[in-house]
């Protein structure tokens, strides 16, 4: 399968209604939308079921999976080939969740994030979200066919140690329902993790947000949800030894290649457009390492001079290339 995906997140912005059935349907209605796009996959933002409500169900919230709306979503992302997040509190074992289900094109359940840090609803911090059991301490990472995501939600944009987990993990997109908008903090993790974050929230202002830490598409009142085509295949590179590979990629490979340069940031993004073009090949012609691979090399120096050693000669795909300036080959 290709690596390059459609990806489609929502806000809810209101949506919803008396009764959780009336929800369940708004948030259907809208996924009936996006589905018009072709999306890989569709994110909804976190526990929407609870939204408009006059009050909560006899039963509360929580549902099996699978289950109700997990049933009703699967559905349609069976009918249309496509993977969906979908958000809900859930109940098993006499105990409640604040969760995301993952399910794939067929329908099919691919496995559930439990919200690793439900915020306190007690003034004495003995009971979290009226209820809910905090997540295991370790989140998964979820599989699919073009691509390693993980998922985040909420309160969980507070504690650094999960998003760093879900990097080490090898996630390359990390998806964040939400009851608010999440602010800045979103994008540092994007920045410092390299990869990119996907937010799907309550109110107007959903984002998609790229491994360098830009906005690069959102919803908000009018349009309730937006889109890009990525490629988890992906290099973030630091220009450091590497001034002249934008010029080289992007007269090779014309149309094939998305490149976007953050100069101040010296960093800049390389993005197949092309199914048929991976990154280890571009790497390979092209003579660059990503900026992990450039700290990690730091790292190994570093190491061997605090333990009194010489730094060993390492062998960079970069070559001796000038530091800080274009290469022209035959110059």
């Amino acid at each position: 399968m290709s690596t390059i995906a459609r990806i489609v997140t929502t806000c809810q912005n209101g949506r919803g209604g008396p009764t959780v059935n009336d929800t369940r349907n708004a948030m259907l209605r809208l996924f009936d939308r996006a589905l018009l796009h072709k999306p890989d996959l569709v994110c909804f933002p976190e526990a929407f079921l609870g939204v408009g409500l006059k009050k909560p169900p006899a039963g509360g919230l929580a549902e099996p999976v699978p289950g109700p709306t997990t049933d009703a979503f699967a559905r349609k992302a069976k009918e249309r080939r496509c993977h969906v997040i979908c958000p809900i509190r859930t109940k098993r074992d006499g105990q409640e969740w604040n969760s995301a289900v993952v399910i794939d094109r067929r329908g099919e359940i691919v496995g559930v994030y439990d919200k690793v840090h439900p915020v306190t609803t007690s003034h004495d911090y003995t009971v979290f979200e009226h209820g809910a059991a905090p997540g295991a301490a370790d989140p998964p990472v979820f599989d699919l066919d073009f691509g390693r995501i993980g998922i985040q939600i909420c309160y969980d944009a507070g504690f650094p140690e999960t998003w760093a987990r879900l990097a080490e993990q090898g996630a390359r997109m990390v998806f964040w329902p939400s009851a608010y908008h999440g602010g800045f903090p979103l994008q540092a993790y994007a920045y410092v993790h390299h990869y990119y974050v996907i937010t799907a929230v309550r109110p107007q202002t959903s984002r998609i947000i790229d491994p360098c830490g830009r906005v690069v598409a959102e919803t908000d009142t009018n349009v309730n949800f937006v889109m890009r085509d990525v490629n988890l295949d992906f290099v973030v590179c630091h220009y450091d030894f590497n001034y002249s590979v934008p010029d080289l990629v992007l007269d090779a490979y014309p149309g094939k290649v998305r490149l976007t340069s953050y100069r101040p940031d010296g960093h800049f993004i390389v993005e197949p457009l092309d199914p048929k073009l991976t990154m280890k090949q571009i790497q390979a012609e092209f003579g660059f390492e990503s900026t992990s691979q450039y700290h990690d090399r730091h790292r190994e120096a570093f190491k061997r001079m605090h333990d009194g050693r010489r730094p060993a000669p390492q062998n960079a795909l970069h070559g001796d290339r000038p530091m800080y300036g274009k290469w022209v080959a035959g110059e």
